[in-house]
C-alpha cells in the first residue's frame, strides 16, 4: 500500500464513491482479460525485503525517515514502523541466472543501507520477528509518520475498538493487552512476486495455497516474541490477531478476519477473489482516484486501476492476487507473503528458489491438486507448518499422511528443481540454492530452530533480556558473514561485546514470574511460600490484579519475634496485619538508573513494576546482582580477547 493518496473512508459518502471506483476498476479488469491485454510473453520475479533497524544495544531503532532521508533512493521506503525498512527490488526475467542476480543485487541493496544506518550508530537485522522488541517499542509514537498508515490504524480501530486481546499458545504463552495495531510492526517478511499469465493464474494460484506450507515448514524464523517462545512462525499468529476488525457476540456467526489463507481453492479466474474480498470485506480506506478507466481504455490505454489496488491492499491474503503495470502494460502477479525476513540473504534466495521451482513444476506432477487434496487440507498444513516448522506432519495429496522432512527431502525438492529446469534458471544456481534448503532439512536447523535452542542454553546462565540480546547480536555478525542458517554454530554471550546494562528499561530486566499473596492470607502461609520459592519479598494484589501492599521477610521475621517473645499466637494474623501499604513502585519504561536510584534513596530492597494500578513485574537486588555478574563476565571475556 504506497500510494500517499490513501485515506481513511471515515463516512458513508465516502465509502459510497470509493465503492463505485472499485467495481468500475474490477468492470474494467474483467474486460482486460476478455480482450487479453495482459503480457505473457515474458515471466517476471520480484521481491521486497523488510528489515530491521536496531541501536547499539541491539533494540529498536526507530530511525527509518532519517535514513530514508540519507539514502534518497525510491528504491528504499518506509514501512508501518519507524524501525522498519523496505527494500523494492526491480524486476527479473524468469531465466537463467535471475537467482544468483537477485541474491547479487539484495546483497548490494542490504548493505547500502546498513551503511547508512552504521553512519547514524545503529545496525540493521533480517529477521521475522526482532528478538528484542519491547512493548514500549510498538506504542502508536513509533508509528511512520505517513497518512497512510494513520489512516490504516485509524481504520482497524474504527471496525474493531481500540483495545485488543492477544493471546498466542506455544512452548510459553503470551497475553496481553493491547491498543495499536502498530503491533503488526513486528513482523517483518521477505516477500516474492511470480508473474503469471491469465490463462495458468487458476492452477498457478491453487499450487501455491498447496505449497505454501512445506515451503513454511522449512523457512520459519520467528519463534520469540516479548521474551516468549511460542509458534515456529510466530508471524503468522501475530499478524492474524494484530490486524482482525472482527467482534465477538453472544451469537456463532461465521466472519472471515482480514488476514487470510483463503477459503476454498481457486475455480475460475483472478476475478473470484476480487469478488469475495469485495463481498466480505468492508471498505476501510480510500483514495483520491484522478484517472478516468473507461476513457483510459477507449483511448488505448492502461488503467493503474488504483481503487481495487488499494481495496486489495487492505485484506491480507498469505497469497496475494497482484494487478500491476509495467513497461505500459498490465500483467497478474502472485505475491507470497508468507516468507519471513532472514535469517541470511543466501537463505531467502534458496526459500524463493524452491517457492519457484515449486509453482513452475508442480502441474507436471499434479494436473489438479484440487482433485487429490481437500483445501481445508491445504489450510489446516499452513496453520500446523507456522506452529511446527520441519517437526510438522502434512496431511498431503491423495489423503497420505507425511511428515515434513521427508516431503521436502523425497517428493518437493525433485519437483522445485524440474521446475527451475523448465524455465532456464542456470544449473550451478539451481544446485546452489536447493543444497541450501536440502542442507537446513538434514540438520534440521532452521531460523527458528537456531533461535530456540540458543534461547534455552543462554537462559540457563542469564536472564531474559541478556539471552535475547546476545541472541540478535549473533544474528547480525552470521548475517555479515553471508554463511546460510545450517551453518551457524549456537550463540553466545562472548559474541556480545556491546552490553551496556546501564540502558536498560524496567520491563528488559524485571522479574514477571510473580509469587503474590491476598491481604485476608494467614502470616503462616506466607511464610512458608517465602521459604518454599526462596524468595525476600510478596507483592500484595486485589482480586483486580491490584498493588496494594508488600511483605517482606524482615517483617515476617520480627512479626514471629515479637510473639516468641510476647508468647502470642500467629495464627490469626493476617497479611493485612503487618504489610507495607501503598508500596514504593515503578513504572516498566523507567530506566534502570532511576530503579537504581530509588532503591538507594528510600533504602529499600524491592521495587514492584506497576503500570495502570496493576502489577505486572518486580525488580529486587537480585536482579542487579545478576547484571552486575553478566557485565563483569563481559568484561573478563573482552580483556582476554585483547
Amino acid at each position: 500500500m504506497g500510494e500517499e493518496r490513501v485515506r481513511l473512508a471515515d463516512s458513508n459518502e465516502q465509502v459510497q464513491i470509493f465503492m463505485k471506483h472499485v467495481l468500475r476498476d474490477l468492470r474494467a479488469l474483467k474486460k482486460m482479460l476478455e480482450d487479453d491485454w495482459f503480457e505473457t510473453d515474458t515471466i517476471r520475479i520480484g521481491a521486497e525485503q523488510e528489515l530491521c533497524l536496531v541501536d547499539p544495544n541491539v533494540k529498536a531503532f526507530p530511525k527509518s525517515m532519517e535514513v530514508l532521508d540519507a539514502l534518497n533512493d525510491d528504491n528504499y521506503t518506509t514501512e508501518f514502523a519507524k524501525f522498519n525498512l523496505e527494500i523494492n527490488m526491480d524486476p527479473l526475467e524468469f531465466t537463467g541466472n535471475c537467482l544468483s542476480e537477485m541474491e547479487h543485487n539484495l546483497h548490494d541493496d542490504v548493505e547500502i543501507v546498513r551503511k547508512k544506518v552504521r553512519e547514524m550508530g545503529g545496525d540493521i537485522l533480517l529477521t521475522g520477528i526482532l528478538p528484542t522488541i519491547r512493548k514500549m517499542d510498538v506504542d502508536i509514537k513509533n508509528l511512520t509518520p505517513l497518512q497512510r498508515y494513520e489512516a490504516l490504524c485509524k481504520a482497524i480501530n474504527k471496525l474493531r475498538g481500540k483495545e485488543y486481546e492477544l493471546r498466542i499458545q506455544g512452548m510459553d504463552e503470551l497475553l496481553m493487552k493491547f491498543d495499536s495495531p502498530l503491533l503488526e510492526a513486528c513482523n517483518t517478511g521477505f516477500q516474492v512476486h511470480l508473474q503469471v499469465k491469465p490463462d495458468d493464474f487458476v492452477n498457478r494460484y491453487n499450487i501455491a495455497q498447496a505449497v505454501t506450507a512445506p515451503v513454511l515448514a522449512c523457512a520459519v524464523n520467528s519463534p520469540v516474541l516479548f521474551g516468549k517462545r511460542l509458534w515456529a512462525e510466530t508471524r503468522v499468529a501475530l499478524f492474524h490477531q494484530s490486524i482482525d476488525t472482527r467482534q465477538v457476540g453472544e451469537h456463532l456467526r461465521d466472519s472471515s478476519p482480514r488476514v487470510t489463507f483463503g477459503n476454498e481453492w481457486l475455480q475460475n479466474s483472478i476475478l473470484d477473489i476480487y469478488k469475495e474480498d469485495i463481498s466480505r470485506y468492508r471498505v476501510m480506506l480510500s483514495a483520491n482516484i484522478l484517472e478516468e478507466v473507461e476513457e483510459l481504455m477507449k483511448a488505448g490505454k492502461v488503467p493503474e486501476l488504483m481503487a481495487l489496488k488499494v481495496h486489495n491492499s487492505s485484506i491480507y491474503r498469505w497469497n496475494r492476487p497482484c494487478y500491476g503495470v509495467g513497461n505500459g502494460k498490465p500483467h497478474l502477479r502472485i505475491e507470497n507473503r508468507v516468507l519471513p525476513s532472514g535469517p541470511t540473504v543466501v537463505d531467502e534466495i534458496a526459500n524463493t528458489a524452491f517457492w519457484l521451482g515449486l509453482l513452475n513444476g508442480f502441474e507436471d506432477e499434479y494436473a489438479d491438486i484440487t482433485q487429490k487434496m481437500d483445501f481445508d487440507s491445504a489450510r489446516m498444513n499452513f496453520f500446523a507448518a507456522s506452529k511446527m516448522g520441519l517437526d510438522t506432519k502434512f496431511l498431503w495429496a491423495n489423503d497420505r499422511k507425511v511428515s515434513a522432512v521427508r516431503l521436502i527431502n523425497e517428493e518437493l525438492l525433485p519437483i522445485a528443481k524440474h521446475g527451475l529446469n523448465k524455465a532456464g534458471i542456470n544449473s550451478s544456481d539451481i544446485d546452489t540454492y536447493l543444497g541450501v534448503i536440502e542442507q537446513r532439512v538434514d540438520k534440521a536447523q532452521t531460523g527458528s530452530y537456531w533461535v530456540v535452542k540458543s534461547y534455552g542454553n543462554l537462559i540457563k546462565d542469564s536472564n531474559r533480556e541478556q539471552a535475547l540480546s546476545a541472541i540478535t547480536t549473533a544474528m547480525i555478525k552470521n548475517q555479515k558473514k553471508g554463511e546460510p542458517i545450517h551453518k551457524w554454530g549456537l550463540a553466545k554471550f562472548e559474541e556480545m561485546d556491546h552490553w551496556k546494562p546501564s540502558s536498560l528499561m524496567v520491563e528488559e530486566f524485571m522479574t514477571t514470574d510473580l509469587f503474590t499473596v491476598r491481604k485476608d492470607d494467614i502470616l503462616e502461609f506466607v511464610a512458608n511460600l517465602l521459604d518454599w520459592r526462596k524468595i525476600r519479598y510478596l507483592p500484595v494484589e486485589d482480586d483486580q490484579k491490584h498493588l496494594i501492599g508488600l511483605i517482606t521477610m524482615r517483617q515476617l521475621l520480627r512479626e514471629y519475634t515479637k510473639t516468641i517473645e510476647e508468647e502470642e499466637e500467629t495464627g490469626s494474623q493476617t497479611v493485612l496485619d503487618v504489610m507495607i501499604q501503598n508500596p514504593i513502585t515503578i513504572h516498566p519504561e523507567a530506566s534502570i538508573m532511576e530503579a537504581m536510584a530509588i532503591m538507594k534513596d528510600q533504602q529499600i530492597g524491592c521495587l514492584p513494576v506497576v503500570k495502570n494500578s496493576r502489577l505486572i513485574g518486580i525488580i529486587t537486588e537480585g536482579n542487579f546482582m545478576e547484571i552486575t555478574r553478566r557485565l563483569l563476565k563481559s568484561l573478563e571475556n573482552n580483556n582476554s580477547s585483547k
